[in-house]
């Protein structure tokens, strides 16, 4: 089975220092790049217990990888993890997680998905499509303040007003349900500048298609559901591994990553150890970045990056 290499592959497995014994986790399974690699390096008695709310990757599992006793796949979003865990009866005895958060490149290519402004699709975004409202839903009926507030939000983008105004006043007579006419319509707010050129030379739609994704899927809120689950799991040595793809995710991992592994402040006449001080992480070394070599063979490398935490004594 022809596989895409996930980013930071090598750096990844380094990072959950694979035990052949271990049970580990992958929160998002996408295509099954990291988890093969994860699996390769288990012995008879390891485990791998992986998630995707996603149904078309559940479904390129392939027969090889599905009839590996050491393996399962969990059709649902990561925030179900410690449910499944306890399901396992193996709480605090995880060995390592990994989490890849965003959108996967095999749902930006798949056409009918209205992930990517570069193929006129259904407007749809939704991870699982079977969940929820599609972004064309949403904007039919959302106020213009939420639409601005959202692209702002989660899209940092500075035009998201005049975006939210021009989205309220087409959908009037012309609903907005493609891809292509949300991103032509980006395209005449965010006019190119004087040279011809925009910033960065990226698309003008990029940020209120990230923005509308994020929203509708609740990205950001299931990541901080789910880190705090994941320290809970974790044995002793434990690895929690998680790569970003944007600012608003690695500020989540990186905040908390530094919060439980910051001693807290206590009142000095209480009479609390100090290997009671709430230290529940140790940052593992600075984050990573993909190398030149990677950003020239996947280019969606280049802004992946990768932060490591291990889990203390219980």
């Amino acid at each position: 089975m022809n596989v895409h290499k996930p980013v930071l592959l090598d750096e990844v497995i380094d990072a959950l220092n694979i035990h052949a014994d271990g049970f580990y986790i992958d929160g998002t399974f996408g295509r099954g790049g990291h988890s093969r690699e994860i699996i390769k390096r288990l012995g008879s008695k390891g485990r791998l217990l992986a998630f995707d709310k996603d149904p078309d990757a559940v479904m390129s599992v392939g027969k090889e990888l599905m009839q590996d006793e050491r393996f399962e796949i969990i059709n649902e979003s990561f925030t179900m993890l410690m449910q499944h865990v306890k399901g396992h009866e193996i709480e605090t005895k995880i060995s390592g997680i990994l989490f890849d958060f965003g959108v996967s490149s095999p749902q930006l290519d798949d056409g009918q998905r209205g992930f990517s402004f570069r193929l006129d699709a259904p407007l749809d975004m939704r991870m699982n499509p079977s969940e929820g409202q599609t972004v064309a839903e949403w904007l039919s009926h959302a106020k213009e303040s939420e639409i601005a507030s959202v692209i702002y939000k989660y899209g940092e983008e500075r035009a998201s007003r005049r975006i939210a105004k021009t989205i309220v006043n087409t959908r009037v007579e012309n609903p907005i349900i493609t891809t292509r006419q949300l991103a032509d319509l980006v395209r005449r707010v965010i006019p190119p500048r004087k040279n011809g050129k925009r910033k960065g030379d990226i698309h003008p739609a990029t940020k209120t298609f990230q923005a509308l994704r994020i929203y509708i899927n609740r990205e950001l809120e299931e990541i901080k559901e789910v880190l705090p689950q994941a320290v809970d799991v974790l044995r002793s040595g434990g690895r929690l591994v998680a790569i970003s793809f944007h600012s608003l995710e690695d500020r989540i991992v990186k905040r908390f990553m530094r919060d439980q592994s910051t001693p807290k402040a206590y009142p000095l006449e209480l009479p609390i150890m100090p290997d009671s001080s709430g230290i529940q992480l140790k940052i593992i070394g600075k984050k990573i970045r993909a190398t030149k070599e990677e950003i020239d063979r996947n280019t969606r490398s280049r802004s992946a990056t990768l932060r490591i935490a291990e889990r203390c004594s219980l």
